[in-house]
């Protein structure tokens, strides 16, 4: 019975202390000023000399989802509290890991996006940065047999390190 009473009291301080941390605190690890409600994330054009025609929808509803999928805020058109825009910079494809008969063994692709980042209720945290990423595939493949798979793979990876930046201060 005593137990039991233990148990009930530790289940009320527990909800009590996370009740208490509301809008500080997720899950996630984001660190959002509990002021801020919402978001914009403008489309971001492609200006990169190699440009893949669906990229900058790609990776504009990559941000978006991620917002919204790991935070409580709320997606708008204009002025949002964190707002986001730039553009998408570089888009090529190189060779590498040469092999001894001059061909290469693998091909990447690396994607750089330069990103303004706008916190309207905590303007110290505003940036620009630009972030790439990319991904190696076998020389023998065809790119646009991996292209698409390829090109979300890197755009969730830049956008996780958006995030981070952003609202996760990693």
């Amino acid at each position: 019975m005593r137990i039991k009473r233990l148990y009930i009291i530790l289940l009320i301080v527990s909800c009590i202390a996370l009740t208490a941390c509301k809008g500080g605190y997720s899950f996630t690890g984001a660190d959002i000023s509990a002021d801020t409600k919402t978001f914009t994330v403008e489309l971001f054009p492609n200006h990169a000399s190699l440009v893949q025609p669906t990229l900058s929808n790609v990776f504009t509803e990559t941000l978006k989802d991620k917002f919204l999928s790991q935070t409580s805020l709320q997606l708008v058109n204009d002025n949002g509290d964190l707002y986001f825009d730039g553009e998408i910079t570089n888009y090529n494809v190189t060779a590498q890991a040469y092999q001894g008969n001059e061909t290469s063994a693998l091909t990447r692709l690396t994607i750089t996006v330069k990103v303004r980042f706008t916190n309207n209720i905590e303007p110290s945290k505003n940036f620009e940065s630009s972030f790439t990423r990319y991904a190696d595939f076998e020389s023998s493949q065809n790119l646009s047999a991996v292209e698409g798979e390829l090109m979300q793979q890197i755009c969730d990876e830049l956008v996780d390190d958006i995030f981070n930046k952003s609202v996760a201060n990693w």
